[in-house]
């Protein structure tokens, strides 16, 4: 892969991106990853196309599009002072870019606890099942500690255009800043989206900043993704504070075993530090000819 050690071209940070090639007769589309089609119902836009195929939807700005649908849900009834812990997503199968339909609902409700279930289908089928933990919210201040490392503002760094690497309208919407060149199955590297998560619509800080985090796996590639698959089946994201974007800082590691499994482990930053780890599974193999 390239890495570019000073900033690359890249669009100003209002423009629209367009992930296709100009023509006269070419349709715009919106300057987001989905549109809205009825209270339960998106449509991505080429924007969330990639990465292994660009026909297929990337999981990263679904992973957000789940947590926005978690918000409004929760927007929906009385306010409980609860805040997201933990969200796990599994995968169940492939990700056709095409509409898809949310359900939320509690599968344990409480008043200082509380667990949360998404399922998204495609084509009636499900395709993800996603689990949110709530937890109540106090004030800790007192007693709070951990790591506090914080990662070289992004300001301060050239971007390196992943699309060197990986096809796809969601690479492209990227601005992604690593702090030193990435290595085999090592980088540190802050992101951006340049694109709104749902048309016309206000995203909370948590579900941008969450829209994001799968691309983890993507920034410290052990292996060519031309030779070999490395897909994860999950995304686990536990959070001790909650984020403020528009950066994550995803700060990651990635191990192959010799059975075929691999793991992308990851500590999450904002601007402030480490707000929390994300963890996915990797299925390893060869492509055909690869």
């Amino acid at each position: 892969m390239s890495f570019c050690s000073t900033p690359c071209d890249q669009p100003e940070e209002n423009q629209p991106l367009n992930t296709e090639a100009s023509s006269t007769t070419e349709v715009p589309f919106p300057d987001s990853y989905y549109e809205r089609i009825t209270e339960n119902r998106y449509k991505p836009t080429p924007h969330a196309s990639g990465a292994w195929d660009p026909d297929e939807l990337h999981f990263s700005p679904l992973g957000g599009l789940i947590v926005h649908a978690i918000d409004q849900y929760l927007a929906a009834r009385p306010e409980t002072g609860l805040v997201l812990a933990r969200i796990s997503y599994d995968i169940l199968g492939r990700l056709a870019l095409d509409e898809c339909e949310i359900r939320v609902d509690t599968v344990r409700p409480g008043r200082t606890i509380e667990l949360l279930e998404a399922v998204v289908l495609v084509a009636d089928r499900p395709v993800v099942l996603a689990r949110a933990w709530l937890l109540a919210g106090a004030d800790t201040s007192a007693v709070a500690g951990g790591p506090d490392d914080r990662l070289t503002p992004p300001g301060e760094l050239g971007s390196w255009p992943m699309s060197s690497v990986w096809p796809g309208g969601y690479i492209l919407s990227l601005d992604t800043r690593p702090l030193a060149p990435p290595r085999p199955g090592r980088a540190t590297a802050w992101v951006r989206s340049r694109v709104d998560l749902v048309a016309g619509e206000p995203s909370t800080p948590l579900a941008s900043y969450l829209a994001l985090v799968d691309t983890a796996n993507g920034i410290a590639v052990r292996q060519p993704p031309t030779a070999w698959m490395f897909p994860n089946v999950d995304l686990t994201i536990h959070l001790h504070r909650q984020p403020v974007g528009p950066w994550t800082g995803l700060d990651t590691t990635v191990t192959f075993g010799p059975t075929g499994q691999g793991l992308t482990s990851t500590v999450l930053h904002d601007l402030e530090g480490p707000v929390g780890h994300a963890q996915q599974i990797l299925t390893v193999r060869p492509l055909s000819g690869g």
